[in-house]
């Protein structure tokens, strides 16, 4: 059966999620120290601040950004495992 590349776009995603949720949760959670310190660090690539142009009749405004951490990069490793072996 051959896989298709949305789905594996879906799994990574969902992981990518679901591992994000978890470490907010553990950085609202977890107590003072070091294991808060590991989780709530993120890096945000994106485009900040979001780029604009005018056109007088048109606005048109384009940014993003993505808020990584280490449970959601695990996460989305775990999709790719959960889509290889499903």
């Amino acid at each position: 059966m051959r896989k298709s590349p949305w789905v594996l776009l879906i799994f990574v995603l969902i992981g990518g999620l679901m591992g994000g949720i978890l470490g907010e949760i553990l950085h609202v959670m977890a107590p003072q120290g070091n294991i808060q310190s590991i989780f709530s660090t993120h890096f945000t690539p994106g485009i900040s601040p979001p780029l604009t142009i005018d056109l007088v009749l048109l606005k048109l405004t384009l940014g993003f950004t993505i808020k990584v951490n280490l449970l959601s990069i695990l996460g989305m490793f775990i999709g790719v495992y959960l889509y290889k072996n499903v």
